[in-house]
Order: C-alpha cells, then sequence, then structure tokens
C-alpha cells in the first residue's frame, strides 16, 4: 500500500476486527460459500465515483436485501461489510485479506471514518459471511475512484458553497435553559436549504453537525469528527446523542458534502441543557400559604 499504515477510526471504537492465525490462510472447502439473497446489494451512501473527500472523510455503508451480523455469528442472508482501499477483489471463495488494504468491519459497523492520504484513490465493499468469506453469488459494491485534497488546496475539499439568503439551522428541541437526559433526542430544523448526505454535492442543501462544549471550528475547512463534533452524514435530521450530567452547550453548523461550512455559514445559536439523572429539573417549591 503506497500511502503506508492508514488509520480506520470506527464510530462506536477504534481498530479493525480481524482473525488471527491459520484461519486466514485456509481457504474456504468447495460448496462452504454462503448464498446470498436475489437483488441483495451493498453501497456507499456518501461517496460517488469521482467524488472529491477531505482526508478525514465519514463513509456510510448501506445494504438492501440482507442483515448485517458480527464476525462469527452465523445467520441467513446477512454478513459484515469489508472496506477495499486500492486493491483488487481479492479470491472469492477464501477468507477476505486482513490488512491495510482489506478492512474488516466484524463488529458489524456500518460506518467508518477513513484517512487516507492526498491522491487518487479506489474505493470498493464487499460482503463476507461469519468467516469472512464472499456470499454466493458475492455481494460487492462497484469500484468507485475518489479523489482526496488537502483542506485549502485549490478546487479541494474546502472550497465553500454559498448558503441562500435567509437560510437557518436552529434546535427544535430541547429549548434553551432546559433539562434533559443522559441520552436525550435532538431534533434539527432548517429552513430556505435542503438535507442532503455526505458526499452527495447539490446546491442550496446541507448535512448536520452538532457541536457539543466547543467552540465553532474554522469556517474554511472540513469540521473534525470526534466526539465535540458530531456528523451526521446520512442526512438524519435528529440524533440521539450521549451526555454526562452537568451544564452542555448544543449547536448546529451545516456543511456542504465534503463536510465544509458554507459561505456565510449556516449554524445555529447555542443553547444550553442540564443533563440530571431523571430528565427533570429540581421539584418546585411548595407554594406558601397565603396570610390575609
Amino acid at each position: 500500500m503506497r500511502f503506508g499504515r492508514l488509520r480506520n477510526l470506527i464510530s462506536v471504537g477504534i481498530g479493525v476486527c480481524g482473525v488471527a492465525g491459520a484461519a486466514w490462510a485456509e481457504p474456504a472447502p468447495p460448496g462452504a460459500q454462503n448464498s446470498s439473497p436475489p437483488g441483495a446489494t451493498v453501497y456507499f451512501v456518501d461517496v460517488k465515483n469521482g467524488s472529491v473527500i477531505a482526508p478525514s472523510t465519514t463513509l456510510h455503508f448501506g445494504l438492501r436485501g440482507m442483515g448485517v451480523a458480527p464476525a462469527g455469528l452465523a445467520k441467513d442472508n446477512s454478513g459484515h461489510h469489508h472496506l477495499i482501499i486500492d486493491s483488487e477483489l481479492p479470491k472469492l471463495g477464501e477468507p477476505i485479506p486482513n490488512d491495510e488494504n482489506h478492512l474488516h468491519f466484524g463488529a458489524g459497523q456500518t460506518e467508518a471514518v477513513v484517512t487516507l492520504p492526498p491522491g487518487e484513490h479506489t474505493l470498493q465493499l464487499l460482503l463476507g459471511d461469519h468467516k469472512h468469506v464472499p456470499h454466493s453469488p458475492p455481494v460487492m459494491s462497484e469500484r468507485i475512484k475518489v479523489t482526496v485534497q488537502e483542506p485549502g488546496t485549490p478546487g479541494g475539499a474546502a472550497q465553500r458553497h454559498p448558503s441562500p439568503p435567509g437560510a437557518k439551522v436552529y434546535i427544535a428541541s430541547p429549548r434553551d435553559g432546559g433539562y434533559v437526559s443522559r441520552t436525550p433526542l435532538i431534533r434539527f430544523g432548517l429552513v430556505n436549504m435542503g438535507v442532503a448526505p455526505a458526499g452527495f454535492a447539490k446546491a442550496n442543501t446541507g448535512h448536520h453537525h452538532l457541536l457539543i462544549d466547543t467552540p465553532v471550528p474554522p469556517l474554511d475547512k472540513p469540521i473534525p469528527n470526534d466526539e465535540s463534533h458530531l456528523h451526521f452524514g446520512a442526512g438524519q435530521t435528529e440524533a440521539k446523542v450521549s451526555l454526562p450530567l452537568g451544564q452542555h452547550t448544543l449547536q448546529l453548523l451545516l456543511a456542504d458534502e465534503n463536510h465544509v461550512p458554507h459561505d456565510p455559514p449556516v449554524m445555529s445559536k447555542p443553547i444550553r441543557v442540564t443533563v440530571t439523572a431523571s430528565g427533570h429539573g429540581p421539584r418546585a417549591r411548595s407554594r406558601r400559604h397565603r396570610h390575609y
């Protein structure tokens, strides 16, 4: 792999699920491949052939006609995702290799933050069964080409799209100053613009990012993807988040297909919420009896 070690950050943890030992060297016995149902399809939600992406990009994996199950769990019509980077398809009758060109998502992940160096790269999804063996017939996406460009380069991911007059994003709930539980449902509101998933370029659209206890990031660069900057690149308009007890600030920031804020930026006013164990505020004091 010409770009050295690839850093793969998973939304539910860090690392790639693999299997050690001789299991990777032994081909599947004849007839051992699990069958896939007619019409089963795997695809990229965020990116398409020819997309320009930032060096650190969230990829969402789509699947139709089958279910997702973790490695090691044998279940009909199910499998887990494998991402092939800058490599041809492996032998379809053998376990998929586990290396920097073949990333395994054996915990059942359906998205990942992948970091790539600048330049052209190829990406392809391939579903594998509980033993990492492709199905028969194989369930695989189109092999697409993407261009990775550093923020600020001409024509790159940091070019800002204009936002239309009157565009506005806001937190529909909870309210400013409200009390919430540890896992509140945050609802996003948007006026005079449309919602489109990450990787999909369309004028006057974007996708939501939730800033938690952090100032607004640089507006001429892709929004960071970490516990303080949550990305909703599949086009979500609401989400449950996890917050510790205490006071927190929440703010929405819309961004384009490459996670870059628009010009002028479309962002909400920050609100403050208080997380309590019950999700409610302190009980109101009993009213005093009036004296006549």
